[in-house]
């Protein structure tokens, strides 16, 4: 992990720079004509697809790979076949979700995302994540640093108590007993969701959350998040292991904050009123 406290690299990659530049090509093709005008469906899981989805996922595959050949995941694969591009975790692969925050895309929320990472034995090393609406190019580049277009990040350190952060927190798919908790006693002054795992990692490395909080994220719902995180000088676990890749890849909760101090105040809070693990509940 880089230092915190190190400068951070000058510019992004020529290859950051390409992977930013397709992002930004398949959003004005394949996406933003669409937003607003799309058909829909429900997967097995009960959750939406749209064809915009399934466009851009096609249009990223043969781009990226232009830019490192090499193995392809997406969300909108089967879970068979994403079980085989994955394999043993030790190959070079594109992780892909065509549009994070979907149900937001279709009835017209503006809050939805590209993200990509490049994963290389089994770790992101290229992440972007791109917010077509505010035109937000989140980046990072393992060990080179992160940045928003071309500024570092985080765009601001915060020196706050946990009672005064702002908080990100999906709420929907934790424990009822400490989503109960958060909701009756927060810790923190102030919550915020918005339906985009991907954009909300970004604005927890911007600055923009003191914490963050999720019950449970699939693989390319974090993998170029947690890059961009790391890279701004965040911290991050799981509610089960202080180590965030500890355990099962394919769906991972985190506990994150920009601040050391803050992040132990916030993964103990959360470990003593989460019933999982043993202890009375915290004041």
């Amino acid at each position: 992990m880089p230092d915190p406290a190190a400068p951070p690299a000058t510019r992004p990659s020529a290859l950051l720079a390409a992977t930013v530049a397709v992002v930004r090509d398949v959003a004005a093709r394949e996406v933003m004509p669409r937003f607003l005008n799309t058909r829909q469906s429900r997967k097995v899981d009960g959750s939406v697809v749209t064809e915009a989805d399934i466009a851009a996922q096609h249009a990223l595959a043969p781009l990226l790979r232009e830019l490192v050949d090499c193995g392809f995941v997406g969300e909108e694969m089967t879970h068979a076949e994403q079980q085989d591009a994955w394999g043993d975790g030790a190959q070079t692969l594109w992780c892909v979700d065509p549009i994070d925050g979907t149900s937001n895309f279709t009835v017209g929320l503006p809050s939805f995302g590209i993200s990509v990472a490049l994963v290389r034995a089994g770790r992101p090393v290229l992440g972007v994540i791109y917010d077509p609406v505010a035109d937000e190019a989140f980046q990072a580049e393992d060990g080179l640093g992160a940045w928003l277009n071309g500024t570092p990040l985080p765009l601001q350190r915060r020196t706050v108590a946990l009672r005064q952060a702002m908080a990100g927190i999906e709420f929907k798919r934790l424990d009822r007993a400490l989503a109960a908790r958060l909701t009756a006693k927060a810790p923190y002054c102030s919550q915020r969701n918005y339906g985009s795992s991907a954009l909300e990692w970004c604005y927890a490395a911007a600055g923009r959350f003191d914490v963050y909080l999720h019950g449970g994220q699939k693989l390319w719902d974090y993998a170029a998040g947690w890059l961009i995180f790391r890279e701004a000088g965040g911290l991050c676990a799981s509610l089960d292991h202080d180590d965030f890749w500890a355990g099962e890849v394919w769906e991972k909760s985190v506990i994150a904050a920009l601040d050391p101090a803050v992040f132990e105040e916030w993964k103990g809070w959360l470990r003593a009123n989460w019933p999982a693990h043993a202890g009375p509940a915290a004041p």
